[in-house]
């Protein structure tokens, strides 16, 4: 690699035209993967993407008045101090306020750069069209912040927004809901079975370990072959199989781990007190994010785990 301070003028336009080049392509990538869900800020990215092309066109005639038609391969990955980039705009389904960030950051550096590149350049006429190209960078993210205003309207933010919430739920919050609510109840009657036919809060919690795991990987692997989510927009089936297949065992180890306390009544109380907290943390997740009536959704998991609770108890003691 090639340190900046190194390089010839000629060089630094071919990295400047490289780099014009490439951050258009990024907004294009980023603007393609948007623009289903999110198409006012596909929109706003596509407007980038031409901006870029522009300060390429002007950067390029330069060069080609200077140095003529061969263009040598210089990119960033080939000098020293530019910050290596993990390939987002490659990663679907695109995270919004990621790509926003994203964005942002790759204008503040190209502004970094041509700055650079000004201090270096002896050639007057170079150096005038790095100082138009640093103060254009600038004014690129008041660019964006202007675009936002005339595309992004707050109608448009606000919908944009409400699409990415109901993502995260499709996503994360329903396959983890689904998990925390089978592991949280479905584990109640062997655990609590094991505890009073046994009376050995050792052997209650092999038998509470081994329902959780396995229920873990149950769900894990039935919410990851349940769908491809390419139809139903619900993600990528690995990550909500792992995420559904996570809390499932942390539901069903929430009760279990208080059996690692020898004396079998203190255990038995803490995992009762532990159950309670999880059926409270459930209703509120489905009150929060599945806009079920608290009242209602405390009712339904209360009912159906007490059932459970109880077939436990009373299977245990016969």
């Amino acid at each position: 690699m090639k340190r900046f301070a190194e390089l010839t003028e000629q060089e630094i336009l071919a990295l400047a035209i490289t780099n014009e080049d490439e951050d258009s392509r990024i907004y294009r990538g980023f603007a393609e993967g948007l623009r289903k869900t999110y198409p006012a800020s596909a929109k706003v990215l596509d407007e980038m993407a031409e901006e870029e092309v522009r300060h390429r066109t002007m950067l390029f005639d330069l060069y080609r008045s200077k140095f003529g038609e061969y263009l040598p391969l210089i990119r960033r990955q080939d000098v020293k101090g530019f910050i290596q980039k993990k390939p987002l705009w490659l990663m679907h389904p695109l995270n919004l306020d990621e790509v926003r960030k994203f964005a942002e950051n790759m204008e503040y550096e190209a502004a970094r750069f041509y700055r650079r590149a000004t201090e270096s350049s002896r050639d007057a006429s170079v150096r005038q069209l790095l100082v138009e190209l640093a103060e254009a960078e600038v004014e690129h993210e008041s660019l964006a912040h202007k675009l936002g205003q005339q595309i992004l309207t707050p109608s448009a933010r606000a919908t944009e927004d409400e699409t990415a919430r109901r993502m995260f739920v499709l996503q994360y919050v329903q396959p983890g809901l689904a998990g925390l609510m089978d592991g949280s109840v479905s584990t109640l009657a062997p655990l609590f079975a094991a505890a009073f036919a046994t009376h050995s809060t050792w052997e209650t919690f092999l038998v509470g370990l081994a329902a959780s795991v396995g229920a873990g990987i149950s769900m894990g692997f039935a919410e990851a072959l349940s769908d491809d989510g390419s139809l139903t927009g619900r993600g990528a089936p690995l990550v909500r199989g792992v995420v559904c297949g996570v809390m499932t065992a942390v539901g069903g180890l929430g009760h279990t781990l208080p059996y690692l306390i020898p004396n079998f009544w203190t255990a038995t109380a803490v995992a009762i007190a532990v159950v309670v907290v999880e059926l409270a943390a459930i209703s509120y997740i489905r009150h929060r994010f599945m806009d079920t009536p608290f009242l209602a959704a405390t009712f339904q998991v209360i009912v159906g785990g007490a059932l459970v609770f109880a077939a436990g108890i009373l299977i245990g003691s016969s």
